[in-house]
C-alpha cells in the first residue's frame, strides 16, 4: 500500500506529466508562461509552487545561465557565513567544495524532491527561473532576492560553450550559428534572455528593499564596493572593524575567478543538475563552470553582424523599461 507521501508524489508527477504534454515544445525545451524550460525544470517549478515554504530570512540568488552565477554563489556564501567560517581558515568550505554544492539550485533540488522541495539546513538558494515563474509564496514573502545580469553577447558565447560540454559524446556539437538563431529569437533554455532580465529589473524598481539588481560588469570593475552593498542588502553588513581588517578584500580575493578556478575541487568531480523523465541524471563536470569570466570575450567568437544584432535587440528591449545598458547602474562616487 502506498504511503501518503508516495501518493502525493505520484499525484504531483501525474499533474506535471499532463501539463508538459500540453505545452509548446522546441526540441527538448517547453514554453511555460513565456519562458523556455527543460522538462525537469518544469517538474521542479511545479513542486516549488505546490510545496515550497519560504522563511523570512531566505536569500535567493537569481540569474540567467552564465551571467556570473558561480561567482555570486561564492560571494554570497562567504558574506552570510563569515561568522561561522573565517575567511582566513584553510578549511573554509569554498576551498573544498564547489560553490554549487554550497548554494543549492532550487529547481534542481525540487525536481528530485517534489513533496519536500526545500533543501535542508540552508537559507541561501539559487534559481534560473524568471521572476514571473517564481512561486507566488516566494514573490509575496519577505525573503531577499539578488539578481545578477551580464552583457548578452558574453552570456550567449559562454552558454554556447557550456551547453556543448553537456552534449553526449556521440552527439554532434551545436553550431554557433544555430545557437545564435535560437538565442536571438528567445527560444533558448530559460529564455528569452531579455525578458528574463527585465522581469527582475521591474521587480527591483517596484520592490527595492526586496530585489537587488546588479550588473556583472560593475561587480568586476568595482568588486569591493558591490560586495559591501551585497552584504548590507542581505542583512549582514561589514563592521568598521572588519573593514579595517581587510575582510571585504579577503572575501573578494577568496571568491575571485583565478582563485576558484585553480582549486583542485573545481578541476575535478561533477555536479548533478537534473533528472530526465527516463530516470537518467544530468551532471556537469565542475571545471565546466569556469571558462574565462572575462568582459568582452564574445568579440573573439561573434561576427560584427552578430554583435550588432544582439546590441540592437538589447537596446530595444531594455529601453522599453528604462534600463540603461552600458553605464554603471550604481554610482560609486
Amino acid at each position: 500500500m502506498a504511503t501518503p507521501n508516495q501518493s502525493s508524489s505520484d499525484e504531483a508527477k501525474a499533474i506535471s506529466e499532463t501539463l508538459i504534454t500540453e505545452l509548446p515544445v522546441d526540441e527538448d525545451i517547453h514554453l511555460l508562461n513565456g519562458f523556455w524550460y527543460p522538462t525537469w525544470v518544469i517538474h521542479g517549478l511545479l513542486a516549488l509552487q505546490q510545496h515550497f515554504k519560504p522563511h523570512p530570512n531566505d536569500v535567493l540568488l537569481a540569474s540567467y545561465p552564465k551571467s556570473g552565477t558561480t561567482w555570486l554563489k561564492a560571494l554570497l556564501f562567504s558574506i552570510v557565513n563569515r561568522a561561522t567560517y573565517n575567511v582566513d581558515d584553510m578549511m573554509h568550505p569554498l576551498l573544498n567544495s564547489n560553490p554549487h554544492e554550497l548554494v543549492p539550485w532550487l529547481e534542481t533540488y525540487a525536481s528530485t524532491n517534489r513533496t519536500n522541495p526545500r533543501p535542508p539546513q540552508s537559507f541561501l538558494f539559487h534559481t534560473h527561473l524568471a521572476y514571473s515563474s517564481l512561486p507566488e509564496q516566494i514573490r509575496s514573502s519577505s525573503c531577499r532576492i539578488v539578481y545578477v545580469f551580464r552583457d548578452p553577447k558574453d552570456v550567449f558565447v559562454s552558454f554556447w560553450h557550456f551547453l556543448n560540454k553537456l552534449r553526449p559524446k556521440d552527439s554532434s556539437p551545436i553550431s554557433l550559428q544555430e545557437a545564435f538563431n535560437q538565442f536571438s529569437r528567445g527560444a533558448s533554455t530559460y529564455g528569452p534572455y531579455w525578458d528574463h532580465v527585465t522581469s527582475y529589473y521591474k521587480a527591483s524598481i517596484q520592490f527595492p528593499n526586496k530585489v537587488f539588481f546588479v550588473r556583472y560588469e560593475d561587480l568586476k570593475t568595482k568588486a569591493v564596493f558591490h560586495v559591501k552593498k551585497l552584504a548590507e542588502f542581505v542583512g549582514c553588513p561589514f563592521s568598521e572593524e572588519e573593514e579595517n581588517e581587510g575582510v571585504v578584500q579577503k572575501i573578494t580575493d577568496l571568491c575571485s575567478f583565478e582563485k576558484l578556478s585553480n582549486l583542485e575541487v573545481n578541476k575535478n568531480g561533477s555536479l548533478l543538475i537534473g533528472k530526465l523523465p527516463t530516470g537518467s541524471t544530468v551532471s556537469v563536470i565542475n571545471n565546466a563552470f569556469f571558462r574565462k569570466g572575462e568582459i568582452g570575450d564574445s568579440k573573439n567568437h561573434l561576427s560584427e553582424e552578430m554583435r550588432e544584432i544582439l546590441d540592437q535587440i538589447t537596446d530595444d528591449k531594455f529601453n522599453e523599461v528604462g534600463l540603461t545598458t552600458f553605464v554603471p547602474l550604481v554610482k560609486t562616487d
